[in-house]
């Protein structure tokens, strides 16, 4: 089964807020090797004029993670996640996450398309905070490999 192309244009329903942790920024960082002091401690992140600890801005695919997780639920998608393969990624910010912030992310399809036996989906996750700001827009594509 390949990727249905319906898909493009499709906008799921937000998902849940996710609470974001001093401790889960201070994991992350430790596991992508971000050692600046702002993403490690709160008083060097209230030094450089932020509320708590930044996370890198990679975090942010840790809240994408549930709007991908619709898609890839999707029983008509044609997307076998055993075929899925990270394209790429990207972000666009308006500020930093900060942890204490309560994030919730709405997926957008934004393209499917066929390139040879594989199809290429490009999901866009547009982040906002507990006030409705825009913080983060994650762009990921997702490779389906076809059929061998």
């Amino acid at each position: 089964m390949s990727v249905n192309p319906e898909l493009q244009g499709r906008v799921f329903p937000p998902v849940a807020p996710y609470l974001v942790g001093r401790e889960k920024v201070r994991e992350f960082s430790r596991a992508v090797f971000a050692t600046s002091p702002i993403n490690l401690d709160p008083e060097a992140a209230r030094a450089a004029g932020y509320a708590d600890v930044v996370a890198p801005p990679t975090f942010a695919v840790v809240v994408q993670e549930a709007t991908l997780a619709q898609l890839l639920a999707v029983p008509d998608a044609g997307i076998d996640f055993t075929r899925v393969v990270h394209g790429d990624q990207r972000f666009m910010f308006s500020r930093p996450i900060v942890a204490g912030d309560e994030l919730t992310a709405t997926l957008h399809v934004a393209g499917v398309k066929s390139l040879g036996g594989h199809s290429m989906v490009t999901a866009v996750s547009t982040i906002v905070d507990a006030a409705g700001a825009h913080v983060v827009t994650a762009t990921s594509t997702l490779v389906v490999r076809g059929d061998e």
